[in-house]
């Protein structure tokens, strides 16, 4: 299980583990759970050079207002319940790293902000 919270803007947050390699250091991030989002992470520009992630390519994204622009994807790494996956990642220029659809597939997301928490399961 995957524990988070709500915060003051009332936005899901939990933790990643993320690393530039597979059995390298981990950086904990708090990533924004966006249920509009149908990839996997994002992470802001600041945070991929931190990390030291390796660019791989780039990607074409259609935006909520519909426009169409090219995004740059970063290699990494990322540890999820229980194991170690690689991916690629998409650099953003938002303050919060974004966890989107595609890691809560097969998962049951369980928000209460009444009680300020966050599950996954």
């Amino acid at each position: 299980m995957v524990t988070g919270h709500v915060d003051d803007q009332f936005r899901a947050l939990v933790r990643v583990p993320v690393g530039a390699t597979r059995d390298g250091p981990r950086q904990e991030l708090v990533a924004w759970v966006d249920t509009a989002f149908n990839g996997g992470l994002t992470i802001p520009r600041a945070l991929v050079a931190g990390l030291g992630l390796p660019q791989e390519s780039s990607v074409e994204a259609v935006l909520a207002d519909g426009r169409t622009v090219a995004l740059e994807t970063f290699g990494c790494y990322f540890d999820w319940f229980g194991g170690t996956y690689q991916t690629q990642v998409v650099a953003s220029d938002g303050a919060y790293p974004l966890l989107g659809t595609l890691l809560l597939s097969d998962r049951r997301l369980a928000i209460d902000y009444a009680a300020r928490t966050v599950e996954l399961s």
